[in-house]
């Protein structure tokens, strides 16, 4: 498969291929056709007496203020050299390479008047994996995220950093060691570059690439579980919930009954007296569903985003370019700020079920471990999620909820999406080290289950925690134990379909 830049669709496993290599990607013919196009209508109005924002005029509140065609070089460098004042730690590799690759789809629509010979340089950074390095903060979300994006950019100048061996060596350094010159930009280009969502937006695709393996995980850190305390599977039937059909809550149950289907321990108890589970257990569809629909949601607005062209202005003829607002990050903003919460209530459901299974009821004895005295067994871990499920719920402040006016009042309602974006992948982050602990429980909890079995595909997945973590049988130093697990849930090894 070849994907063609400025021409096809982009979605979440597609430009995620991109980024792996597992998928081509080239600009064809009618893409190129696309962006000299675009760069004719720009020479013309940038030789014209009639001022356009951005192409023969200042920035934000120097929007009045003309410039000269002999002034314009100057004026897109200045663009990128003084809109670069990001702060703070790098964000990841990965995602400034998304930042490109999604930078140069958005470039090859054949609206943003950019040169040809400036997408092509961008492409080779990202097959030579020249990887520019971004602060991760310093973004207000609109204009776009332009101090970010400038430092993206600024080694198609000459200035700025790559990435070399985990470390930020010199752009300039790296340029000359692979035989390329600093590009001059030319009228509207430095503007193109640095307008745009690309930083939320990269944060967006991490978040959901990251997200769509942990609500499969929650499925089955929730059925591990119950099997442990021989829980009901009756919340889980189809007549049920074809009463109140949303699609996460179906979805879920669903993949509930997959989990239990053919478990010899679930069938143990059909006829237990046990009338109702706690919220925990029995509401998993309701909850690991209401999570599953903000996924959703996300996902069809960022893979929207992907596709869409986010600068200012946008290139529509000769004669026109319309200075408007494509660079606000709201649209995207709000969606992070939903998916924030729904991740962080995975954390806080996840918790709960940890606490039930050291309570000492239904057959399970207290602490996980049936020497407690001597012995915590496994109390404290849940003292770890307790305080993850905690520092989410601070995370939770929507960013999108607040704006400060920025560039003396032009730009005076912003998005923050650019917080918004990196918040969610923090709670993602905690997340994966709740069920880490859950999964942990869960496996002790079915120990004390057998000799009854559970489906083929719990088996599965507690054969892969017994592989790095044994059975408690008197206390140990459980702090390597939960990091071989936080590993395997970071390293996606589990078995969820």
């Amino acid at each position: 498969m070849t994907f063609r830049y400025g021409v096809d669709q982009l979605n979440l496993d597609t430009v995620n291929g991109i980024a792996d290599g597992s998928i081509k990607a080239e600009l064809c013919q009618e893409a190129l056709d696309k962006i000299n196009k675009s760069r004719q209508n720009v020479d013309v109005m940038a030789a014209s007496d009639k001022a356009v924002y951005g192409i023969n005029t200042g920035f934000g509140p120097l929007c009045d203020t003309q410039i000269s065609p002999e002034e314009t070089h100057l004026l897109q460098k200045n663009l990128l050299i003084t809109h670069a004042v990001g702060v703070g730690e790098p964000i990841a590799k990965s995602i400034s390479k998304l930042m490109l690759i999604t930078k140069v789809h958005a470039l090859s629509q054949g609206f943003s008047g950019i040169r040809l010979e400036v997408v092509e340089r961008m492409l080779a950074f990202l097959e030579l994996d020249l990887i520019p390095v971004v602060p991760e903060q310093g973004s207000v979300g609109a204009s776009g995220d332009l101090a970010p994006l400038s430092h993206l950019f600024l080694p198609l100048i000459g200035e700025g950093e790559f990435w070399q061996d985990g470390k930020p060596v010199a752009a300039a350094h790296l340029l000359e060691a692979n035989g390329l010159a600093p590009l001059e930009l030319h009228a509207k280009e430095g503007l193109a570059l640095i307008n745009g969502t690309q930083f939320i937006l990269s944060h967006g695709i991490t978040a959901l690439t990251k997200m769509r393996y942990l609500l499969d995980l929650a499925d089955l850190a929730g059925a591990m579980s119950i099997e442990g305390m021989q829980g009901s599977g009756s919340p889980f039937r189809e007549e049920l919930h074809a009463t109140r059909p949303f699609e996460g809550n179906i979805e879920v149950a669903k993949r509930m009954r997959m989990f239990f289907n053919g478990s010899q321990n679930m069938a143990a108890h059909t006829d237990c007296d046990r009338v109702q589970d706690p919220y925990s257990l029995r509401c998993i569809p309701q909850v690991h569903g209401a999570s599953r629909n903000a996924f959703n949601h996300l996902k069809e607005l960022v893979e929207i985003e992907m596709n869409s062209v986010t600068d200012n202005p946008i290139v529509i003829s000769a004669e026109e370019a319309i200075s408007g607002g494509s660079f606000h990050g709201q649209p995207l903003a709000m969606v992070l700020d939903y998916a924030s919460i729904a991740a962080a209530e995975l954390g806080n459901i996840s918790d709960r079920r940890c606490y039930l299974m050291l309570e000492g009821l239904h057959g399970l004895p207290r602490l996980l471990t049936t020497s407690g005295g001597l012995n915590s067994g496994m109390m404290i871990p849940q003292y770890a999620t307790a305080a993850l499920v905690t520092e989410n719920k601070s995370l939770c402040f929507p960013p999108s909820a607040d704006s400060v006016p920025t560039s003396m009042g032009q730009e005076d309602h912003v998005s923050m999406g650019s917080i918004s974006g990196r918040k969610l992948n923090q709670i993602l982050g905690n997340l994966e080290k709740i069920f880490a602990i859950e999964l942990m429980y869960a496996a002790q909890a079915i120990e004390f289950r057998r000799p009854n079995k559970c489906s083929d595909i719990i088996e599965e997945n507690f054969a892969i925690i017994r592989e790095k973590v044994a059975k408690l049988e008197e206390d140990r130093l459980l702090k390597p134990d939960i990091d071989a697990m936080i590993a395997l849930v970071k390293a996606q090894a589990f078995s969820v379909n």
